[in-house]
């Protein structure tokens, strides 16, 4: 049976948590042969055998809103995108990312700030992306699947958590600090900033990360919310933007959550 290359424009998919979804949610396909990503023109090209209708009904649920650019005949399966690089680098991401939320959670309990708290979950739900990423390589599919699933939950729960401080806060009142939310989202930035570095050095295996820390929003803006709502707090003395940003983040870590969820 010939082998079919099929292009898809994802426009919702610019980061590595995202490139991973979309690995969960292909990876149970039998047809499928092999997966390229090109994260700075949010592109993927999949090998498949048979037609390409289930590739569609299974990209479809994550919301990234991709569409089939064209389906042509392949020679060759595409092997550059082999399991075999991809734990070094994996392991490497994941250490990175669940430093960051542990040190973002401990210093936003300490500052009382919902918006480092809420930051810290993003951290977290990246780092458990990588987790089961790492988990997953070389294993057969349906144990990718469990795993996924079983992150998904519990972003699902941090995240329920992180808004339900914030409407507590929001009712009880809070005095964050706001020099330690801007320290210590700096420091974050400084952290993604290693990411890109640590991508750019390591672009092979089949991962495909090197822009995507770049393209990231979801994870800067995130930072930079939180050093802008310190900045309000110090201009202001209102812990309003503090609670405004721990919302939007708390939202986001839930909608990452709920795509896992939705993977079948």
């Amino acid at each position: 049976m010939s082998i079919k290359d099929s292009s898809f424009d994802v426009p919702g998919m610019d980061c590595p948590s995202e490139e991973q979804m979309v690995r969960f949610a292909l990876g149970s396909l039998p047809s499928v042969r092999g997966l390229r990503f090109d994260l700075e023109r949010r592109r993927l090209n999949v090998l498949h055998d048979g037609p390409v209708d289930p590739i569609i009904q299974h990209l479809t649920p994550l919301g990234f809103g991709a569409k089939l650019v064209e389906t042509v005949e392949s020679t060759e399966p595409d092997n550059s995108d082999a399991e075999a690089g991809q734990g070094r680098v994996l392991m490497q991401l994941l250490v990175i990312n669940a430093t960051m939320f542990l040190a973002e959670l401990g210093f936003g309990l300490w500052a009382q700030s919902t918006g480092l708290l809420s930051d810290s979950l993003d951290m977290l739900a990246d780092a458990m992306v990588y987790g089961v990423s790492l988990y997953a390589v070389g294993r057969a599919a349906t144990v990718k699947k469990r795993a996924a699933r079983a992150s998904g939950w519990l972003q699902l729960i941090l995240a329920g958590g992180a808004l339900f401080e914030v409407a507590r806060r929001a009712v009880v009142g809070s005095e964050p600090a706001e020099f330690a939310m801007i320290g210590v989202a700096s420091v974050a930035l400084i952290a993604n900033l290693a990411c890109i570095a640590l991508l750019a050095r390591h672009r092979e295996g089949g991962i495909h990360l090197q822009a995507s820390w770049i393209f990231s929003t979801n994870d800067a803006l995130a930072n930079v919310g939180v050093i802008v709502a310190g900045v309000l707090v110090l201009a202001t003395g209102s812990a309003v933007p503090d609670l405004v940003v721990g919302a939007a983040v708390g939202l986001l870590v839930l909608s990452g959550a709920v795509r896992i969820l939705r993977l079948r």
